[in-house]
């Protein structure tokens, strides 16, 4: 029973792993020439610093270790988002706007679902030290762009913003547990539960906090939202927001939920998430949680948003990429070296038999050099040619 990996962990075999560094190669690329530059923080940090201002979620999903080098406590990072955070306050140090991605494995104490893996393979696009509402704009539609690029684009990009449900509990003077409370009822939209928790509240608190999981749905959602929740500057604010969003992004298929508050504790403004077909959670989600660098020196605005390559790459269309080469041993005929060298270097894939071996049971090999009148050309294996294993 050596071999068997915990509950929620999984090899990568060839075939799967292919696809996902192509997927992370290409999409690394678009954030490249979106002017994202590359960062790779590191596995482990101080888990003081690992979680600063990402609230009690990642806490609870963080493997702890001790050092032995120093004795503190280490984590294993939950999260690539804070890592990057700290770079951009910290290290980086740059006055203006700093846009950085990533990409690498993150470790969850717990899946996220019955079917979520525990090693999410992170991957995402931050943008620092802009507070307007450009900058979301800007990350919704690179996300939307990545989405298309892997070759699952978004059917639906939900928006919501914190800031609704923040005024809402600044104003009813919630203590911790009450306001986790309705923070679950409102993620599953449990009325019945919802309203009898509201029960004793004054209004117009009860009616606004009652009206939420209903304000879900196309622009006109945001029309509803006006005339149902009490016009606060926080809550006018917000919803102006989203209004310039889905103005400065027609060509999306943006959708309203101001009933979606995942990462409450950890984001501060508009927050997102984007759905395709035929798969139950967001393939990709984001959002607004400037101030998160003000523990590491610098109180920076920030905006990003992140997606599971794993997941990404079992959604993608599978291209049937073209086969590698099959070639005979070189080591005693130069020209045939030689022609090998020239396939590689133009990015063929070709592989080598050794002495004595006569076929390959690694990548799947539809052409083969055969040498015809002293020249090594390459032809494809027919279904009787059982050199290709």
């Amino acid at each position: 029973m050596n071999w068997l990996l915990p509950e929620h962990f999984a090899d990568a075999l060839p075939a799967e792993a292919a696809r996902i560094e192509s997927l992370r190669r290409r999409l690394l690329d678009l954030f490249r020439v979106h002017g994202y530059e590359l960062v790779m923080p590191p596995l482990l940090e101080y888990l003081e610093s690992l979680l600063t201002g990402s609230g009690h979620d990642l806490r609870l999903r963080t493997f702890k270790l001790v050092d032995q080098v120093s004795g503190r406590t280490l984590g294993v990072r939950p999260d690539i988002t804070p890592q990057v955070a700290r770079i951009d306050a910290h290290l980086l140090n740059r006055q203006g706007v700093t846009r950085l991605c990533y990409s690498g494995s993150v470790l969850h104490t717990l899946p996220a679902s019955l079917t979520a893996s525990r090693e999410p393979m992170q991957l995402g696009a931050e943008l620092y030290g802009y507070a307007g509402v450009a900058a979301d704009g800007e990350v919704i539609r690179l996300m939307a762009g990545a989405l298309r690029a892997a070759g699952v684009p978004a059917a639906r990009i939900d928006l919501g913003h914190v800031g609704v449900f923040r005024a809402l509990a600044a104003a009813a003077d919630l203590d911790a547990e009450l306001e986790g409370a309705l923070l679950l009822l409102l993620q599953g939209k449990d009325v019945p539960s919802l309203r009898e928790l509201c029960a004793r509240m004054d209004e117009p608190l009860r009616s606004a906090l009652l009206s939420l999981p209903a304000l879900y749905g196309g622009v006109e959602t945001l029309a509803a939202a006006t005339k149902a929740l009490p016009a606060w500057p926080q809550v006018t604010a917000a919803l102006e927001t989203l209004r310039q969003l889905q103005a400065s992004l027609p060509d999306l298929p943006l959708s309203f939920d101001l009933a979606d508050l995942r990462g409450y504790h950890y984001h501060n403004g508009v927050v997102f998430a984007a759905y395709c077909t035929d798969f139950a959670s967001a393939v990709a989600r984001g959002g607004r949680y400037d101030g998160v660098g003000r523990a590491f020196g610098r109180d920076r605005p920030a905006t990003g948003f992140s997606m599971d390559l794993r997941d990404l790459a079992g959604l993608a269309a599978s291209d049937r990429a073209p086969g590698a080469i099959l070639a005979p041993c070189s080591a005693n005929s130069a020209p045939l070296a030689d022609t090998i060298a020239v396939l590689r270097a133009r990015g063929e894939v070709v592989v080598e038999l050794l002495p004595s071996e006569t076929h390959s049971e690694g990548p799947r090999c539809d052409r083969q050099l055969l040498e015809r009148d002293g020249q090594w050309l390459i032809e494809a294996i027919t279904g009787t040619d059982h050199r290709n294993g």
